[in-house]
């Protein structure tokens, strides 16, 4: 199966919970063939944990949820070894990290410490439990979500940890369009607590996935794209609005998601709209607005978009 036909198919089961949201749908099929974790942002009630729960619905891999608060230990995250008396010997109690697709719900509403313990899940695909590093399962990916940090009881994420973030999306106020089929759908008998009776069948499995990621591995990269995606990551280095600009990593993130994207719609070449159409949920959380211009009210976004626009789009 192609990769256009799979994330077609992805699209239609994920459509029986989640209506409209089309950009967050697909950046999360784009991270999930990029291999990389994803933060959505948004206000409560718009549908983010659904998403999650929907798409690993739709996939035939292990799956499990954290439900992040502020009294959480890492050891919740992560597990722990715990005594057996009967065979007077520590074992091993996993934590819910083990699993292929991770829902980290609210993930900003437990402290810096617990949150730190996802680092090295997120990086290394393992984690360290009494000094004793254990491999977590393949693929491993984390769908965190996130309130606004302006809300009550949040706590920002540290930025080593944001950038682990493969893409941080925007998840906003359905269209009306939308929300008005949402409503008719709760009408006619739609809970979102029963997932199971939307019908979302698996499409693909583990065997599947490692296809439709070799296929995104193949497609062909112009020397003309690999310096776009150069431009607009040096451009926020030279920003006056940024305090710290993006780095290396996020051009290697910024190719592999094109790539993910070109295979998406069914081409074997990254184009620039690709690239620019990603730079900004790959971005948003690698840089630093300067105090000053937060002052202004401008924010991340807008000085993306024009550092963006200010480069040359190859032809």
């Amino acid at each position: 199966m192609s990769v256009e036909a799979l994330a077609s198919q992805l699209r239609t089961e994920v459509g029986k919970a989640i209506v409209g949201q089309d950009a967050t749908v697909e950046q999360s099929l784009v991270a999930l063939l990029a291999d990389g974790h994803v933060l959505l942002e948004g206000v409560p009630g718009v549908a983010k944990t659904l998403l999650v729960r929907a798409l690993a619905n739709a996939l035939d891999l292990p799956y499990g949820r954290v439900q992040f608060t502020p009294d959480m230990m890492p050891t919740d995250v992560i597990g722990t070894n715990v005594f057996d008396a009967k065979n007077a010997d520590f074992k091993l109690r996993k934590g819910p990290v083990f699993v292929s697709i991770l829902l980290a719900d609210e993930i900003n509403r437990t402290p810096p410490k617990t949150q730190a313990a996802l680092l090295e899940a997120m990086e290394e695909r393992r984690v360290t439990i009494d000094g004793e590093s254990h491999e977590l399962p393949q693929p491993f990916l984390v769908f965190a979500t996130q309130n606004p940090i302006d809300f009550e009881g949040t706590y920002p994420l540290p930025e080593a940890q944001q950038d682990r973030f493969l893409l941080k999306i925007q998840v906003d106020y359905p269209r009306p369009e939308d929300e008005i089929k949402v409503l008719h759908r709760h009408h006619e008998g739609f809970r979102p607590q029963n997932l199971a009776a939307a019908g979302i069948q698996p499409v693909t499995d583990l065997a599947g996935l490692l296809e439709a990621r070799s296929e995104v591995a193949s497609i062909k990269v112009e020397d003309k794209i690999f310096d776009y995606i150069y431009a607009i990551v040096a451009g926020t280095r030279k920003s006056e609005d940024l305090l710290v600009g993006a780095s290396p990593r996020a051009g290697i993130a910024l190719l592999r998601c094109s790539k993910a994207m070109a295979a998406l719609r069914g081409r074997d070449f990254v184009i620039p709209d690709d690239v620019k159409e990603l730079a900004l949920p790959i971005l948003r959380h690698r840089v630093t607005l300067r105090p000053e211009t937060e002052v202004e009210g401008v924010g991340v976004d807008s000085v993306l978009t024009s550092i963006i626009s200010a480069q040359i789009v190859p032809r």
